[in-house]
């Protein structure tokens, strides 16, 4: 046993050691040899197929596509089937890169500072280790030589030890969970600036189909992102730094000994060799695409909170319409669509993770039992029997320090290949954050990927028939004279659809337009497009900056906040301080609303409600106008803002924005707002326009006609049907009726 002890820590030091970390790297990167690739692809493909759908692992769930099941795939469905797999490849590598220097901007920034502090935990840790496995072996020689004093000195080096490594330990967990929060508040601050620079948090699901949840995108993915980073660097550099420091003092224990047989010496690496080399080959090859799989969890999790903020978003009305039992199945069905995935990810992991652990548990064990074995065997130059006990207790601590060095080697080693699938995990939350970005800077600057209907090819026939070309824009100017200038521009929605072939048109100060049409015929696609919503595809826009102009919809927005937050969003409390404006001025402007009273029922400018729930209809309306007397704008886009405000009301309002000087463009069909307009834009819901002035006293007594004639005819449908039964029973002809007849005749 002696000589074994020595033979053992003579050969299985840093010789076998450094021998066994280049053959696992050689591993890892070794070209395939086909009769091996052949024999995996056949035994077991059937327990660690690479496929990436539970479907294929179902083949009835293809037998109850019903339509809810359509939709779910509809929602879940992304480019990414059309690109390659995350994996550890060039692509991963190059979108990390990129993310790191979001995540680390310069070498003095704070996020460098905590990863040297976590670096410079993870090396005391590893010598910690060191110290600790020769301490081991110091107080197994003094049990071996019943050195009892020798003992006890040694033991409480072991429990004053603890209290650095404890520490450590501790300190290593809370600077890998510091240094993730730290990459995300990185992370987070840029994307969150991506994600409202030039309206692009509207455009990325209005304009851009590319991100189905840049809600899950910019929470859950950036939070597993920057989690899965900071962890794998521990998972990394720990196993690493452990394998080269501990070979290291292996190789000090090596060099005390001597006597050894070549043979001896060249087995156990070439044994180490062929079993890690068989090792990386197998794992590698039946592994599953873990990082295809995560991101497809990812993007399904995303569309089930995406189904949910839908059913609260539209509480109201899917309860007027009974329609819980669609719901619900839409929202199980998205469940389910999530459950079966983990399911088959689970399903993959059992059998990897079984044969992971036979090969680097129990493989890798009997390995080293032999390695340890044949330096033993094969030695004839030192006979057992001739050691003293001096010798024998020497051999004894060496033989457990580096027992204690060879287990925690053989750990690094299996934590540094389990950590090859926590790779591929990463890569696919990569994939998912760096595409997000990707689409956030293309849409800001103003590129846009619209997936649109099957029938899209024939649209685009006709828009090129027409002389339009959705891949162009038109151009947008800044006047200079504040007027809103239109020259043949189109009206185009963002799934391609022309509205309006060509538009134009001037509004200069003074000219206040009504805007009027039937549904759908492009009233607020216009104001979308002069508040630089949309593009414009074709013609030439002049307008004046964008704070020039103030939009009202007809559902003004709530923010969270008091009172006073409604009244001046979007300003804050100190922009509204800085213009000069008072709580009294604001008072003025409710004054003019008729909403004074909101003040001392609320309990003043600074309560604190959901305001959505608070005002009702016509409260709401008469903030959002209030706002436009806050902001006092050049432009007003008002589109059936006071539609839930009384008539007297409504004319008080918008004849105090007249006499302040706001131009309106105004979209309503109530003719008591007929006399606060010089002009009038009919769209006919075809494409045409028509633009002229509007005479109020003339339109009126058109409209007084118009209804008058409508009244009359109402009845001559029924006088027709009667006269004809009249006939009937009488047997006579009308001359009515054979007078219409000819008349249709001629």
């Amino acid at each position: 046993m002696v000589n074994a002890s020595k033979l053992l820590y003579k050969h299985a030091s840093m010789k076998n050691i450094t021998a066994v970390t280049a053959i696992a790297c050689a591993g890892l990167v070794v070209t395939q040899s086909s009769s091996i690739n052949q024999f995996i692809r056949r035994r077991f493909a059937t327990y660690f197929g690479r496929g990436d759908d539970p479907q294929e692992d179902n083949p009835t769930s293809t037998d109850d596509q019903t339509t809810v099941h359509h939709i779910i795939n509809n929602l879940t469905k992304s480019d990414h089937k059309r690109k390659s797999s995350p994996a550890l490849n060039a692509t991963f590598i190059k979108q990390l890169t990129w993310l790191f220097k979001i995540l680390i901007p310069h070498w003095k920034s704070r996020e460098m500072v905590l990863l040297a502090l976590h670096s410079f935990a993870l090396i005391c840790r590893s010598f910690i280790s060191i110290y600790v496995a020769g301490l081991e072996g110091r107080v197994v020689k003094c049990i071996v030589q019943k050195r009892f004093r020798t003992f006890l000195i040694n033991i409480s080096k072991w429990l004053a030890v603890a209290i650095p490594a404890t520490f450590v330990n501790s300190a290593i967990r809370y600077m890998e969970n510091k240094l993730g929060l730290a990459f995300r508040d990185r992370l987070v601050h840029h994307s969150y600036n991506a994600y409202f620079h030039n309206q692009t948090y509207y455009r990325v699901s209005n304009l851009d189909s590319r991100l189905t949840n840049a809600d899950e995108c910019l929470t859950e993915d950036i939070r597993q992102f920057c989690s899965s980073i900071a962890h794998l660097y521990s998972q990394l550099t720990k196993p690493v730094l452990d394998v080269i420091l501990m070979t290291l003092a292996l190789f000090r224990l090596a060099i005390q000994q001597r006597g050894y047989s070549y043979i001896g010496l060249i087995a156990p690496p070439s044994l180490a060799y062929t079993v890690v080399y068989c090792t990386a080959r197998l794992l590698r090859r039946v592994s599953p695409k873990f990082g295809k799989l995560t991101a497809h969890e990812a993007q399904l999790r995303g569309n089930l909170r995406y189904v949910h903020s839908r059913l609260i978003t539209n509480s109201e009305e899917i309860a007027f319409y009974s329609g819980h039992k669609v719901e619900h199945n839409l929202l199980y069905q998205s469940y389910q669509a999530l459950a079966k995935h983990l399911e088959f990810i689970f399903r993959k992991r059992l059998w990897y993770v079984m044969l992971e652990q036979f090969l680097m548990k129990y493989c890798w064990s009997a390995t080293g039992m032999v390695m340890i074995a044949l330096p033993v065997l094969l030695n004839r130059d030192e006979d057992v029997n001739t050691q003293s006990s001096e010798v024998v207790s020497e051999r004894t601590q060496t033989l457990t320090t580096a027992r204690h060095l060879l287990a925690s080697t053989a750990d690094a080693f299996e934590r540094i290949m389990s950590s090859l699938k926590e790779i591929t995990e990463l890569a696919g939350y990569t994939s998912r954050v760096h595409e997000m970005l990707m689409v956030f800077k293309d849409i800001g600057e103003g590129h846009y990927v619209r997936k649109t209907v099957s029938s899209m090819n024939d649209d685009n026939d006709e828009l090129q028939n027409e002389g339009l070309d959705t891949n162009e824009r038109g151009i947008v100017t800044e006047s200079q004279d504040f007027t809103i200038q239109l020259n043949n521009v189109a009206v185009i929605t963002p799934n391609r659809d022309v509205i309006v072939p060509s538009l134009t048109l001037q509004i200069t100060d003074g000219m206040h337009l009504l805007i009027t049409g039937p549904n759908g015929c492009g009233k607020s696609s216009l104001f979308r497009i002069l508040s630089g919503l949309w593009p414009i595809f074709k013609g030439e826009m002049k307008k004046p900056p964008v704070s020039s102009l103030f939009y009202i919809p007809q559902r003004p927005y709530m923010s969270l906040g008091t009172l006073r937050d409604q009244i001046i969003y979007p300003d804050s409390k100190s922009d509204m301080i800085a213009k000069g404006i008072s709580d009294t001025d604001l008072e003025r402007i409710l004054d003019i609303v008729c909403l004074n009273y909101v003040v001392q029922r609320e309990g003043g400018w600074d309560a604190i409600n959901d305001w959505s729930d608070v005002l009702s209809g016509g409260e709401k309306q008469r903030v959002g106008t209030a706002r436009l007397f806050y902001h006092m704008p050049k432009f007003a886009l008002l589109d059936e803002c006071t539609s839930a405000v009384s008539i007297d009301v409504e004319g008080k309002i918008y004849q105090a924005a007249k006499d302040k000087g706001i131009v309106l463009l105004t979209i309503s069909h109530r003719p008591s707002l007929w006399k606060y307009h010089t002009h009038v834009l009919q769209f006919d819901g075809e494409g045409s326009w028509r633009l002229e002035e509007l005479n109020t006293e003339v339109r009126l007594s058109l409209k007084d006609e118009k209804e008058k004639l409508e009244s009359q005819l109402a009845g001559v449908p029924l006088m027709q049907k009667r006269l004809l039964e009249l006939c009937s029973l009488l047997g006579e002809d009308s001359v009515l009726i054979n007078n219409e007849d000819n008349s249709y005749q001629d």
